[in-house]
């Protein structure tokens, strides 16, 4: 049939994976030994999920992980400048909008967790099998080239972070990050699950640390609630719109798409459409409760800048390092400042690990290529080391700030070419089955990416327009 799996066929027993789509599912494979080879093979199916009779907890408890992996992408220091800039100059009132953009996330994440359990392949390898070598090639580049611009954020993150804490100077900070190469490739040695609780745990200081400033900040209940509601102010004050789009468009990660399809097939659920519709139903909760921890803790940077500079007259504060530096005095907490800093080294590594698996997802998804793991890590921390290491050189502590916005404008070029795929694959029925979403959902679906796409070419043209 033209190199098409259709519904009638089946492959011999000794080449049938547990990982191999439903019946419902017709995808078109390159290569015999393509179809039968899983995403991550090294970890699929390797984490327990308890049998029927355990109860709905136990269950539940054993697909919670994948969601809060994903989250770290967005709590990284591309969110962090946003945030801080929104917060200094106007107040609370941005909040809703980080409110929407992790809404429009939790829904593209959900897709994303649907595609890899219901067609057990994860976006990358799906592209491959539905797009000509030569559109795959494209795809591959421009994931490539978000990674690497992702990669770039979160080294500048570290780097900072370690100057902050330690007064160790960028670019020493820069190269030092790449000893997380290093911790990925020992958790990953020991199973999946210490991968998780690694990021789980970061998470969790990230968390207390900003739960901390908040405490201190004391903002008022009344202008925090007032600013989860939209106002017509966000659209008809120029200044406001941008860091708006800048806050949206720095929220869906392009590599986290491709990330989640696969990293959710690390569960031995049953590979049966009961099976799968209950792996579904439970990784969707699992990525909407991360992603919820993530829209506080994006919440609590923009709701402390705002009371520790938008109430005091700092309205102006726009850099980490500047807000490192007023905090403590602002606040009246000495640890404050030192809080920040832990939780922005927390939320680099956090992001390099993630980056790690994404990397390696969409190598062999797209070209089947299978690098030893600390090779590709390697590879992609010294091209995000390099032009930090140059603009540092070269213009000094002042130009990495403008290296890390152009890094999100590279990751807005990006993302429609994981989220058309996407939306496109999960609301197709010859290749989702019984799990198509509905026309609703995919009404709803279109919607979020049309916005997401057009407020990133927003940002893109303001800033190359100036």
């Amino acid at each position: 049939m033209n190199g098409i799996l259709m519904p009638e066929q089946s492959l011999p027993p000794e080449t049938t994976p547990r990982n191999l789509p439903h019946k419902a599912a017709a995808w078109r494979f390159s290569r015999d030994e393509d179809r039968t080879r899983p995403s991550l093979p090294e970890v699929f199916s390797s984490v327990h999920v308890p049998n029927g009779q355990t109860s709905w907890v136990k269950r539940f408890l054993a697909f919670v992980g994948p969601g809060y992996m994903v989250s770290v992408g967005y709590m990284d220091p591309g969110n962090w400048a946003t945030d801080l800039q929104g917060g200094a100059q106007y107040g609370y009132s941005l909040l809703c909008i980080i409110m929407l953009s992790n809404l429009m996330a939790i829904l593209l994440q959900a897709l994303s967790a649907r595609l890899g359990i219901a067609t057990g392949r994860d976006l990358a390898q799906a592209c491959r099998d539905q797009y000509h070598p030569v559109v795959n090639i494209i795809l591959w580049l421009a994931c490539e080239l978000a990674i690497i611009a992702c990669d770039l954020a979160e080294v500048i993150g570290t780097a900072v972070a370690l100057q902050l804490l330690f007064g160790l100077p960028l670019l020493p900070g820069a190269i030092l990050s790449i000893l997380d190469a290093f911790i990925v490739l020992l958790l990953m040695g020991r199973g999946f699950r210490y991968l998780e609780a690694f990021v789980i745990s970061l998470l969790s200081i990230i968390a207390l640390c900003f739960g901390v400033q908040l405490i201190a900040a004391a903002p008022p209940v009344a202008g925090v609630l007032k600013g989860l509601i939209p106002t017509p102010q966000i659209v008809t004050t120029p200044g406001m719109l941008y860091i708006a789009i800048g806050i949206i468009g720095a929220t869906v990660m392009p590599h986290n798409l491709y990330l989640h399809s696969s990293i959710v097939q690390t569960r031995a659920y049953e590979r049966t459409p009961s099976g799968r519709r209950e792996a579904i139903r439970w990784s969707t909760w699992d990525s909407t409760i991360a992603l919820m921890l993530a829209l506080f803790i994006n919440a609590a940077i923009l709701i402390v800048s705002a009371a520790a500079f938008h109430e005091t007259g700092h309205q102006n504060v726009a850099e980490i390092e500047e807000a490192y530096r007023l905090l403590s005095p602002i606040l009246g907490l000495g640890i404050a400042s030192t809080l920040f800093a832990l939780a922005l080294l927390a939320a680099g590594t956090n992001s390099t690990v993630t980056g790690t698996l994404a990397g390696q997802i969409i190598v062999e998804g797209f070209l089947r290529l299978h690098i030893p793991h600390w090779a590709r890590r390697l590879l992609t921390r010294g091209l995000a080391i390099i032009p930090v290491a140059v603009v540092t050189v070269i213009y000094g502590d002042h130009g990495v700030g403008t290296l890390l916005l152009a890094s999100q404008v590279i990751l807005s070029l990006q993302l429609p070419f994981a989220v058309i795929p996407l939306v496109m694959f999960v609301s197709d029925c010859r290749k989702m089955g019984e799990f198509t979403i509905s026309r609703v959902m995919t009404a709803l679906s279109w919607g979020v990416a049309g916005l997401i796409l057009l407020l990133n070419f927003k940002l893109l043209y303001d800033t190359l327009t100036g």
